[in-house]
């Protein structure tokens, strides 16, 4: 999948590597209001040492690590505020232009991590966005296999200006400048994200294993003590799931296959760009195949083949001979092909490659091309033959390999989430799930025990605002089975369960041919809308209208909404569009709408079971409120 490689922008850092605090507490830094303050650091072992800020003092003891920690009783939102820190050796830091206000964690994927120079309007955003009173932070990619106590990369806390926003991520930019704007308390912005990430990577050793993850936890656990062990055991378990799921495996690889009347592609490009009709959003395995013709010199050789990236997922074979697998949708693909694999004449490469969502299949620029033991090289570029073995639908998500960066399991929580101990916080913005559009069910497993994860480190009641998923992929012609509206259902029902968290939609605010949409600014100002209602108990409206019930009433069912207060509002008709009616087996049928207030009226048949708003990939959504709000997405069961 696509991916921002954001160029984070990092100052140098405000405090030495001897210093008594922890780098995250350093010149401009934001501390949390009207809640205690935690400090923490590393001193000289059994050495005190006394923080003082805004006329508070606190004393800690060094343990035999040399780490201390402690507490400052909750401080009033202004500044700036000077910040001293002082050990019993001798050692002395000062820290200063500390602002108390409100600390906001952003985290998720590439549309969390989406940069301000590439949202709409960008250049007068960047021009316009100076002002001392937003501060921000953002955690360079980082991965690890096990915990870590600090940071892999230095940090550095800065005001908001042309400089520091322009590769800042721009929905927690915008979060900021909103609630700044509505409450004049300064912001403190920490952005935490890697693009492609699924939640697997950002979830702890603990919560994995309590979900029954202990096979992917172990595994990792291996890779640390034996990488080449590891890597062997996942090839097994790969190549077995590809026996599992793909229905032409150990057949589309053999040599003896008739292909001549695969269609052809040039993989320059993700197979949605090949201008194959059944590929233009094709998620699963597909098939490629070509042959090479060797002459004795070159059959005699041991060789390695260079296939470039392969999006997500390969299975790569010669001759009826497995090479080797590697996941990374922007991972080099290159194996060894030991001598007598390759034969005088005719030799056969196939390549299974398996996407799970966004761009698939080999593609970029680089040469694809064998290299022989001698140093001559075969190129291996031009037209391939291809066929779809599976679609996503079919085989389920395969596994990823626990170690992988974004794709790993506790890998992003162990380098981004973990060093941050347990900081005092306003909350969490979430902004992710597209990773996950494959597996809705085990991501509404996951959501809430990383949730929980995360809020056993900051706080039981830490707020979670969810970025419901926006509209991306093809129109809906007719209902059917939609994995980015599974999501977005999983998303609606795990905030509906959570006392502590706001579901922010964006369902009319995406874009049908870019996963990255970029009105960035609206998804901020609904972020900042949550917060003030959610957590600050202000009396504004933050969602648009939210179906509660859906009743039979004569030959009609009935959908009743929450805030709607003042009546339905139908955007560009008369009737709101996107509804549908389904039975017990979820056979489903668009249906036409009446709005009656703060209610929906659909004619009905006698075993219609489910009603659904919006459930597709990209719908078509004309239902809001009097808060220029859209409907929230969902499914729900018909009562009687």
């Amino acid at each position: 999948m696509r991916t921002w490689l954001l160029a984070a922008l990092l100052l140098p850092m405000g405090a030495a590597a001897a210093d008594l605090l922890s780098p995250l507490f350093q010149d401009h830094a934001v501390l949390q209001r009207d809640r205690p303050v935690r400090l923490w650091g590393n001193a000289p072992s059994g050495s005190d040492v006394t923080v003082e800020i805004a006329g508070q003092r606190a004393t800690a003891k060094a343990d035999g690590s040399g780490e201390w920690h402690l507490s400052l009783s909750p401080l009033r939102a202004g500044g700036p505020h000077v910040l001293t820190a002082r050990s019993s050796s001798g050692a002395i830091q000062t820290v200063r232009d500390v602002l108390i206000g409100d600390v906001w964690l952003c985290s998720g994927q590439s549309n969390m991590e989406m940069p301000m120079r590439l949202v709409s309007n960008s250049i007068t955003e960047i021009d316009e966005s100076s002002n001392d009173r937003i501060r921000l932070l953002t955690i360079a990619r980082a991965s690890s296999a096990v915990p870590r106590k600090t940071l892999s990369a230095p940090v550095a806390w800065s005001a908001a200006s042309p400089e520091t926003v322009r590769d800042f991520a721009a929905a927690c930019y915008f979060l900021g400048r909103d609630l700044l704007k509505a409450q004049g308390v300064p912001q403190g912005l920490i952005h935490s994200s890697w693009g492609g990430s699924i939640i697997q990577a950002w979830t702890s050793a603990s919560s994995m294993r309590g979900l029954g993850y202990d096979d992917a936890i172990n595994l990792l656990d291996l890779h640390v003590r034996s990488p080449r062990e590891a890597q062997q055991r996942w090839y097994a378990l790969m190549e077995k799931w590809w026996q599992q799921n793909d229905p032409n495996a150990g057949r589309w690889n053999a040599v003896n296959v008739d292909d001549t009347g695969w269609s052809t592609i040039v993989p320059d490009d993700f197979w949605e760009k090949s201008g194959g009709p059944e590929l233009k959003s094709f998620d699963g395995i597909l098939w490629y195949r070509t042959t090479v013709t060797l002459d004795a010199k070159q059959a005699a050789q041991d060789a390695t083949i260079s296939l470039g990236p392969v999006d997500d997922l390969d299975s790569t074979w010669v001759n009826g001979v497995r090479l080797g697998s590697l996941e990374g949708w922007n991972t080099p693909r290159e194996y060894r092909i030991a001598r007598g694999v390759l034969k005088v004449g005719k030799n056969v490469i196939a390549v299974g490659a398996l996407d799970a969502g966004g761009g698939g299949g080999m593609w970029g620029t680089a040469p694809r091309k064998l290299t022989f033991a001698d140093g001559s090289v075969l190129p291996i570029d031009g037209e391939w033959r291809y066929r779809i073995s599976a679609p996503l639908t079919q085989t389920g998500a395969p596994p990823h390999a626990p170690w992988l960066e974004s794709s790993g399991s506790t890998t992003l929580y162990n380098a981004m989430i973990a060093p941050l101990g347990n900081l005092s916080l306003r909350g969490v913005a979430w902004y992710q799930g597209e990773s996950n559009s494959s597996e809705s069910a085990e991501y509404a497993r996951l959501l809430p025990a990383m949730m929980r994860d995360w809020r056993s480190q900051f706080g039981a009641e830490t707020p979670f605002l969810i970025v419901q998923l926006a509209g991306f992929g093809p129109a809906a012609k007719e209902p059917s089975p939609a994995s980015w509206a599974d999501i977005r259902e999983v998303q609606r029902r795990v905030v509906a369960s959570d006392n502590h968290a706001a579901l922010i939609t964006t369902i009319d605010i995406g874009d049908r041919y870019d996963i990255h949409p970029t009105n960035k600014q609206e998804v901020g100002r609904r972020l900042a809308l949550a917060a003030r209602r959610e957590i600050f108990d202000e009396p504004v409206s933050s969602s648009g209208p939210d179906a509660v019930s859906a009743e039979r009433s004569g030959g009609h069912i009935v959908v009743k909404f929450a805030n709607a207060t003042g009546g339905l509002v139908v955007i560009g008709g008369n009737r709101p569009l996107g509804f549908e009616l389904c039975n017990a087996k979820k056979d489903c049928r668009f249906v036409d709408a009446m709005v009656h207030g703060d209610r929906v009226v659909l004619d009905a048949a006698a075993d219609d079971a489910f009603v659904r708003y919006g459930w597709a990939d990209s719908p078509v959504c004309n239902l809001y409120n009097d808060a220029d709000l859209p409907a929230v997405p969902f499914e729900i069961a018909v009562t009687r």
